[in-house]
């Protein structure tokens, strides 16, 4: 791969790379932007077939949570961290303890948290070895559970969407096809349920299904969930799920979940767009997560703080679609606007205050 151009294309700042053959790490951290602030962005344990599919994804991911954090409002930039490594049978104290070193050489300009394959636990081992970690477990002084928020902020991005098109943000009677129904779906869930909402659910796992059916929501076959009757279709599992072969059998107004890269490509977007299905960008709404950890950065972690941030996702959301109209694109090509110009904005301010 031309890694020098693709990172100047896609405006990548650095990509680093560690080894310590001792403790079995092969690790990579990229960093897409700090214009608003470090880059902050969990670590992902998985076992690549590849060390090129292992850097794509640091790389596609990092971008990604430049644009959250960004449309969020928030004081960080974009980075994302790879340990190639199966976490059931090869994470151990002694390998993320080694990661952890690998973070403190970048001195700050990368913050980590937790992702697929890492837990609050792991982050207490990098911890004793770097101070630049977000998302501790809150017996250890930090935000806890990053799910919770993120759940709520889907929830609200929901209800924006349905403000625009039923005219009113109520859910009651809505029917809403959640495919995934992990640890942000059962969040989500809590309140779509409180409200009224009719929830139908799958997902992979029979142990997660079992949980669905114990909130009293019906559930599908995995297959089975793009052909649900649904007036919401809720992506929470893997991405490129929004694609060429599921669109056509939707029946939904709105597409919203909290699953990252939803859309397979960005025509999926337009397609979407073309056919009148108002889809919330899955950056924008599921930002509850990266919004609680910035929440303990520099002062002592303050749940309600955490929570009445996440609640303005409704109202970015809001923008975000308004954007869309007056400009007539789809609703994630407003978002990145939105992202790109806060992003720019500041960039003009850091030159005028330089030429002085």
């Amino acid at each position: 791969m031309k890694l020098l151009e693709s990172m100047g294309q896609s405006g990548h700042e650095q990509l680093a790379v560690y080894s310590d053959p001792e403790v079995g790490l092969k690790a990579i951290i990229a960093i897409h932007d700090t214009t608003l602030g470090p880059a902050c962005g969990g670590t992902r344990i998985w076992p690549y077939e590849t060390e090129e599919a292992a850097i794509i994804d640091a790389l596609r991911l990092s971008r990604a949570m430049t644009y959250k954090s960004a449309t969020a409002d928030l004081p960080l930039g974009g980075g994302k961290a790879v340990i190639i490594a199966d976490s059931h049978t090869q994470k151990t104290e002694a390998l993320l303890r080694a990661f952890g070193r690998f973070v403190d050489t970048l001195g700050g300009r990368y913050l980590t948290t937790t992702d697929v394959g890492s837990t609050g636990h792991d982050l207490e081992y990098i911890r004793q070895e770097t101070r630049y970690v977000v998302g501790l477990p809150t017996s250890a002084g930090g935000s806890g559970d990053t799910s919770i928020m993120t759940g709520l902020g889907v929830y609200m991005g929901i209800k924006a969407c349905a403000k625009e098109v039923w005219g009113s943000d109520s859910l009651t009677g809505k029917k809403i096809a959640m495919q995934g129904f992990g640890k942000v779906a059962f969040n989500s869930a809590h309140h779509l349920l409180k409200e009224g909402a009719h929830l139908v659910a799958t997902d992979v796992f029979p142990e997660t299904l079992d949980r669905a059916k114990s909130m009293g929501i019906a559930v599908v076959e995995p297959k089975q969930i793009y052909d649900v009757e649904c007036d919401i279709f809720s992506p929470n599992a893997l991405g490129g799920v929004i694609n060429p072969d599921t669109i056509p059998r939707l029946t939904c107004r709105i597409v919203a979940g909290g699953a990252n890269n939803q859309l397979l490509s960005a025509a999926d977007g337009e397609e979407l767009h073309r056919r009148g299905i108002l889809y919330a960008p899955d950056y924008v709404i599921n930002a509850g997560g990266i919004i609680n950890v910035e929440a303990e950065i520099g002062t002592p972690y303050s749940p309600e703080r955490a929570r009445e941030k996440t609640e303005r996702i409704y109202d970015i959301m809001g923008r975000v679609i308004e954007v869309s109209k007056r400009e007539e694109i789809p609703t994630a090509q407003a978002a990145d606007h939105i992202a790109e110009e806060r992003m720019a904005s500041v960039r003009r301010i850091r030159g005028i205050y330089r030429g002085r």
